[in-house]
């Protein structure tokens, strides 16, 4: 296999951009930490996932995600517009394609956040992607955050619990792991932030491809 050409930081020029998948389990806090990487104005393309879902209260519209209906979301499935979809939890979610394309071809770094199916999917399209997988620091931890949230009754939360119990063992299939530990929130964006500042200095820098 011949090797991407070396990184074009040594020729006075910018790295090419990442494509960085985060994913962990539901309830592990994916969402706040993208929010407190926008508030900390990091320098990438935050990709909104579409979804059919009911909007839940404080979220908006275009910003925590594209809500479509039902009938929506299944043509653009059917018209190829999402670069990965899934069913989860009896509710759509998916990546437009278009976001991703537009916002690497002018250089910036994308970040999408996606659930562990959806993490697999993307690898086989691009493997070269930065794959970071989210974790909570114990399975308590991550009931109670299901709990406080109150969006899902005891038996929908138990159900979640049992599918993350699967999915953390889905990390080995990951380039990198963070501890998102409550009440530590800024240190795992700080951990996010030095993985991808060491990925920007790889000799032989990840050319992603869509």
């Amino acid at each position: 296999m011949t090797r991407p050409p070396h990184n074009p930081l040594l020729d006075g020029k910018a790295a090419p951009p990442l494509l960085v998948v985060l994913s962990g389990p539901s309830g592990v806090g994916k969402d706040s930490v993208l929010n407190r990487m926008r508030d900390l104005n990091f320098p990438f393309h935050f990709v909104v996932t579409a979804t059919n879902r009911t909007i839940r209260p404080g979220e908006i519209d275009g910003f925590d995600y594209h809500f479509v209906t039902t009938e929506r979301f299944e043509t653009m499935i059917e018209s190829h517009e999402l670069l990965e979809w899934a069913l989860v939890y009896g509710q759509y979610k998916g990546i437009p394609k278009f976001e991703v394309r537009q916002a690497m071809a002018t250089g910036r770094d994308v970040m999408l956040r996606i659930n562990v199916d959806g993490a697999a999917t993307v690898r086989q399209i691009a493997p070269e992607a930065v794959f970071i997988f989210l974790a909570p620091s114990s399975t308590d931890e991550l009931r109670q955050r299901l709990s406080v949230r109150r969006t899902e009754n005891t038996n929908e939360i138990e159900a979640r619990l049992a599918v993350a119990a699967t999915e953390l063992k889905q990390v080995e299939h990951f380039d990198y792991v963070v501890i998102n530990r409550e009440g530590h929130l800024d240190e795992a964006v700080n951990q996010i932030r030095a993985i991808i500042a060491a990925e920007k200095q790889r000799v032989f820098p990840r050319m992603v491809s869509l």
